[in-house]
């Protein structure tokens, strides 16, 4: 009895989408810094591009607003100090992006963690503005 070839070619075309997929089901936990960099550089081919993007994006502003939040301008003492005029949203992530990429030595670590310290680092306060 022959093979078909059409039964490995039929198997390979089911198998390779989950294997060339960039976004996992998994990243969208977010345990680990290196899930959140997978979603935000989700490639335009993947199917769970939209969804990626806006998390990434929903993830970062509503940490970066819940420490605007919880810390206002009235505080004396901020963690960091953002530049006037302040980077628009699309590039402050990819400045993020492109540190939290430069720098592996995070990826493991919970991502608001990881995005402060890009804050800290990127944007210090001077003695002045504390």
């Amino acid at each position: 009895m022959r093979k078909s070839p059409k039964i490995p070619f039929l198997i390979a075309i089911l198998v390779l989408p989950g294997i060339v997929n960039a976004v996992d089901e998994m990243d969208f936990k977010v345990k680990t810094t290196q899930d959140l960099i997978n979603l935000c550089t989700a490639s335009e081919d993947d199917p769970q591009h939209a969804a990626a993007i806006h998390f990434c994006h929903g993830y970062l502003v509503g940490a970066f607003h819940f420490y605007k939040t919880e810390h206002g301008t009235d505080n004396g003492n901020p963690l960091f100090c953002l530049p006037d005029p302040k980077p628009t949203r699309n590039e402050a992530i990819a400045m993020f992006v492109g540190w939290a990429q430069e720098h592996s030595e995070y990826m493991a670590e919970i991502p608001v963690e990881t995005e402060f310290r890009f804050l800290v680092e990127q944007w210090p306060c001077s003695p002045s503005t504390k």
